[in-house]
């Protein structure tokens, strides 16, 4: 991105004191404007200009990510907060992609930036269909992306790891730098999107104590897995933004970290954008609950600014403007925040004529359209990852009966993961099937719920609404057009269940955002005994049962379970109310419910199902409703708090997976899950296991393209699927000793890198100088062949080992990876050229240095030292040597 300098500047007080009066005059010299409005001016003497008009309470209110307008200088208000982790979310229909961790397994950094492309384009839609409509900015409709998550998913158990791009610091530079780019544009002048490297640095669980947890980390596993990605998205992709932190990093707040903020992003790396916090991380660096680095939230706010954090979410900067008058920060503090913040506005071309801005021309109704469809669709295919396959793939069909079983099999929610838009064409893997065999009869049957007690949407049959009409089933459901239930309602309908995720708004006269609704009715069990009463909502909920409160969670939040016991008595009907407000971002409401015979019953019928088919596909696994962002009243088997306490597929989904298995029906399993899922019986039992991950909008679509032939896999981990966590260290420790596979030593059941085809791959003519001198680039090339029978994908990946060297060095590391396409027979060499750094060792003191020593390169279409049940013989690996040789060549620091 070019940046257009500002020669010969005055800075300081003079300078702001001399730009202050700049005036620019309009033809014949009879109006005058401010510096700032000049188009042709240079961008840091426009946004000094601006900032130097500002009053010390105006300068401290644009440091917030909702900055309100300051009318007397014609500055409009701007919402800095909008996400767009695999689509532009938040903000009602739009083309959502698979999940970040799929994106990743597709390997495919030119595809990424295809897609962040498209994401890019639906923002700006998005933008200009909001500002038309309302004359402002939304929340969720700006221009700022809270995205990318480039944190390394170095444990299993972190429900946002399904956010990241997997465990690996090279592949997720590479995504990392390719959506960036995609998202923020080409153009030398202008930003598309500005984008937000996401959060600095070392972040990654446990949930519950991220607004307390300090995070101890040598600085060697600083430089070679933590601070990697964030370095060359700065450094490469010239991202606008970078959002530290909740927790503590070595005993400093991360939005307060000299380390963090001041000695790698601004001194190392040369940072020229802005910092902002993760939202309300400010007020965790003073609360006496939280870090209490501080006394208070004046020395909060000012620590905060003077340390490097510019921009704030959330309002612990209100105490900014009273933090510089107390001593705690200085205005030039502010001075210095505001010119990295208001940058990215200008840069955006906000304040320049809509025709001079190539992304203006955007419009409305480039979101979610037909190409950006077939995107997604080839996105998911990609992302696809075979586990296993001892030939039952691709399936046959000439299948008279097909039974399509399991909690995800038919759920729309699933498809999206967190961070997520919403499409009203998604497409479920029961979906998909039915329409891949339009000849066959498919049947669909639950199965089970996700987890014992989690339960299912409770269906209209048990429910009817009051002053229904008689046999009419559902609620009565009153919707308001505002967040507090009150007035008269603007519509009134009856609803089956209560089962939402709505992209548009759901009544007429009710808006997509900051409405709300009152269900009421009766629920009339079958059965008598405890039952477990739940609902899922983003944003608040309250549930009556005769007359009683027992649930409450009234407050703006993602998606997020809360449940009670309840003794309910068969044949009487229990009179339930519940109650839901929907503020800004995604809405989603659901009813759910347990109960005695419950599991029995969907168990049944799976089993049913199963025993009229030919085959069966089990589609299980776990979804966003139970790993995730700080899911405060998440306490289910296997799942705390929004991260996982087990990492095996949940006991009432195993216990159907067996009981399918015994029917003797040929099972394939389908796993969907944001995070790897342990499925070591599966993997000895079962002839086939496909990782589907949260495949977006096509899911469905995509995975019956690849179950039954019409695409040949080539989805690759990006982490390592572990047999259990007896292979880990403790959830909270952050040292990298054991993680990863990169440092762990142990036998995965599926390895890092590992994806199976349908055809055959073999490497020959591997090319690498026997010799270099340290720090000099390396070379190297392989001949890959198609020798099998179809057309199919290979994703040719470089490893690197340091043999013998004197310090602690990883395993192998991956630095190099190339997707290719290749017809049966069809071969092609692949290049590769490593830079000097790819070729480096960090020691114990945290420098980077190269040689001399011997580097072992190996390459093939997975990770070398394999073999077993995930070495199935798809693909092939080769290896040669290389010696560096002269002196050792320091790096940094």
């Amino acid at each position: 991105m070019t940046r257009t300098a500002c020669p010969r500047l005055a800075r300081g007080a003079l300078g702001l004191a001399l730009l202050a009066a700049a005036t620019v005059a309009h033809a014949g010299g009879a109006e005058e404007r401010p510096l700032w409005r000049d188009p042709e001016a240079c961008l840091e003497a426009r946004v000094r200009d601006l900032v130097s008009r500002m009053t010390l309470e105006e300068k401290a209110a644009q440091l917030r990510d909702s900055a309100p307008a300051i009318e007397r200088l014609g500055l409009p208000q701007y919402e800095y907060w909008s996400e767009a982790l695999h689509g532009v979310a938040a903000s009602g229909q739009a083309t959502v992609f698979p999940q970040a961790i799929g994106l990743a397994a597709t390997f495919d950094p030119a595809l990424m930036l295809r897609v962040a492309t498209a994401i890019g384009d639906e923002a700006r839609a998005k933008y200009t269909e909001a500002l038309t409509r309302t004359g402002k900015v939304e929340r969720f409709h700006g221009l700022t992306m809270f995205s990318p998550n480039i944190n390394i998913f170095r444990d299993p158990r972190w429900g946002r790891g399904q956010e990241t791009y997997g465990e690996d610091p090279y592949l997720t530079a590479r995504m990392g730098v390719a959506f960036v780019k995609g998202l923020q544009g080409d153009d030398p002048r202008f930003l598309k999107v500005a984008a937000t490297a996401k959060h600095y640095a070392v972040h990654s669980g446990p949930e519950p104590e991220r607004h307390r947890f300090d995070a101890r980390v040598s600085l060697r596993d600083l430089r070679e897995t933590y601070l990697p990605a964030f370095e060359s998205l700065v450094r490469e992709a010239h991202v606008s933004s970078v959002m530290c932190a909740y927790n503590a990093v070595n005993g400093q707040p991360a939005c307060a970290s000299e380390d963090l903020l001041q000695r790698f992003l601004r001194g190392e790396w040369a940072f020229d954008g802005y910092v902002v916090s993760d939202c309300d991380a400010v007020n965790n660096i003073w609360r006496a609950t939280e870090h209490k680095y501080v006394e208070s939230g004046w020395e909060g706010a000012g620590i905060a600014l003077r340390r490097g954090t510019d921009l704030e979410c959330g309002d612990g900067y209100k105490n900014l403007a009273e933090a510089v008058r107390r001593g705690y920060a200085s205005e030039q503090d502010l001075d210095r925040a505001l010119v990295r913040v208001l940058s990215s506005r200008f840069r955006l071309g906000l304040f320049d004529p809509p025709a001079s801005v190539q992304w203006a021309r955007i419009a409305p109704d480039a979101n979610d359209t037909p190409a950006h469809r077939r995107l997604a669709l080839e996105a998911a295919r990609q992302s696809i990852v075979l586990l296993k396959n001892d030939g039952l793939l691709p399936l046959p069909r000439t299948a008279a009966t097909v039974a399509v079983v399991g909690p995800n099999a038919d759920d729309v929610a699933v498809l999206f993961g967190n961070y997520n838009g919403w499409n009203d064409r998604a497409v479920t893997p029961y979906a998909g099937i039915k329409a891949k065999l339009p000849d066959a009869r498919v049947i669909l049957a639950r199965g089970s719920g996700l987890v014992a007690g989690f339960g299912s949407p409770l269906p209209p049959e048990f429910l009817r609404p009051a002053r229904g009409r008689p046999g009419e089933n559902g609620l009565r459901a009153e919707y308001f057009a505002n967040k507090t239930l009150s007035g008269r309602p603007a519509a009134v309908r009856v609803d089956g269940t209560i089962d939402f995720n709505w992209a548009e708004p759901p009544a007429p006269g009710v808006p997509l955002e900051d409405f709300s609704v009152r269900w009421t009715g009766r629920v009339t069990p079958k059965v008598s005994g405890e039952y477990a009463l739940g609902f899922v909502g983003d944003d608040g909920y309250r549930v009556w049962l005769d007359g009683k409160l027992v649930i409450e969670d009234w407050h703006e939040h993602a998606p997020t379970p809360a449940f009670a016991k309840v003794k309910l008595r068969a044949g009487h009907p229990h009179a339930i109310k519940v109650e839901f407000f929907q503020g800004k971002g995604g809405a989603v409401a659901r009813l759910q419910w347990d109960g005695p015979g419950e599991a029995q019953r969907l168990e049944q019928e799976a089993l049913g199902a199963a025993g009229q088919a030919d085959l069966v596909i089990a589609v299980l696994g776990i979804s966003s409703a139970l790993e995730g962002e700080e899911m405060k009243n998440m306490s289910a088997e296997g799942f705390s708090g929004g991260d996982r306490s087990e990492i095996a597929l949940p006991a009432v989904q195993q216990r159907l997976l067996e009981k399918l298995a015994a029917t003797g029906k040929p099972v394939v399993l389908v796993l969907l899950s944001g995070s790897p899922v342990a499925v070591p019986w599966a993997a000895e039992h079962l002839p086939a296991i496909v990782q589907l991950w949260y495949p977006g909008e096509e899911g469905g679509a995509a995975l019956a393209d690849v179950l039954f032939g019409d695409v040949n896999p080539g989805g690759r981990l990006p982490v390592t699927l572990y047999r259990s966590l007896d292979q880990l260290p403790p959830f909270d420790d952050y040292g990298m000793d054991g993680r990863t596979y990169r440092f762990f030593k142990g036998q995965p059941l599926f390895p890092f890198g590992h994806g199976l085809s349908y055809t055959r791959f073999e490497y020959s003519d591997l090319s690498v100088p026997p010799s270099v001198e340290a720090g000099a680039p390396v070379d190297v090339s392989v001949g890959v062949r198609n020798a099998g029978a179809r057309e199919g994908d290979e994703v040719v990946q470089l490893y690197v080992t340091h043999l013998g060297s004197g310090t602690r060095v990883p395993i192998r590391s991956l630095q190099g990876m190339e997707r290719i396409h290749l017809g049966a027979g069809q071969q092609q060499t692949v290049h590769f050229a490593l830079q000097p750094r790819q070729l480096a060792v960090v020691d114990a003191a945290g420098q980077v240095q190269i040689g001399p020593g011997r580097v072992s390169i190996a390459v093939g279409g997975k990770q070398p030292g394999f073999t077993g049940t995930a070495d199935a013989g798809t693909t092939q690996v080769v290896t040669a040597e290389i010696e560096l040789t002269g002196a050792a060549v320091k790096l940094v620091p």
